[in-house]
């Protein structure tokens, strides 16, 4: 189990303050509007009424003692770069900042940032990438360049074995797991036979996901 604080709580803030919370994680929410802080208590771990752009109320709230502090007030440049700064002045372990476009983003890495998320930009990406080949069933972004994608067995991998397939030398992508009629093999074994309907998990850089196609 992790623990974040979530600053703002837009959609996008309160979209993934409550996603983190039901995977099992710790979350603290702020926002200053008080009826949104009062909807997402009983989805969060803790919800309070706070600035986030206060220098006050971040320290008071320990953001050092937090895996990830997550600032997803990205409509108010002003307000998200401000809380950027702060945290990474408070010692903040690891930051995360939605950005409203590629200059702010690019602001908010100079001012602290670890990571920075463009979520129209990304959904665009992530929806062109799902499109373009019906094999790729879903993908979760690890960093700008890897991600781990579930992918439809492609019609050239039935009835041939993951040695025989060579997925690592071949494509640059290497299987943590193969679904199977409800059935999950972790790390399969060499010998593993993929069959009709496999969906297999794996991990690369974005470019060579972006290879495979039927």
């Amino acid at each position: 189990m992790k623990s974040y604080i979530v600053l703002g709580l837009g959609r996008f803030g309160q979209a993934i303050a409550m996603a983190l919370y039901k995977h099992g994680n710790e979350v603290l929410a702020v926002d200053k509007n008080e009826d949104i802080v009062t909807e997402i208590q009983g989805y969060v771990t803790h919800a309070i009424i706070g600035d986030c752009a206060d220098e006050s109320v971040l320290k008071s709230l320990g953001v050092r003692n937090f895996d990830v502090a997550i600032v997803a007030v990205g409509g108010d440049i002003q307000t998200s770069t401000l809380a950027t700064v702060i945290l990474r002045e408070l010692g903040a372990d690891y930051i995360v900042a939605r950005a409203a476009d590629e200059l702010h983003g690019r602001i908010l890495k100079k001012v602290g940032a670890d990571r920075v998320i463009l979520p129209e930009r990304d959904m665009g990406i992530k929806l062109a990438q799902s499109l373009s080949s019906s094999n790729i069933l879903d993908m979760i972004d690890l960093s700008d360049n890897y991600s781990i994608v579930e992918i439809k067995a492609l019609n050239s991998w039935v009835s041939k074995s993951l040695s025989e397939l060579d997925l690592r030398s071949v494509y640059g992508i290497t299987v943590l797991a193969v679904k199977s009629d409800n059935r999950v093999s972790i790390i399969p074994p060499a010998d593993y036979i993929i069959n009709d309907g496999d969906i297999l998990i794996v991990i690369g850089h974005n470019k060579n996901i972006d290879k495979i196609k039927d």
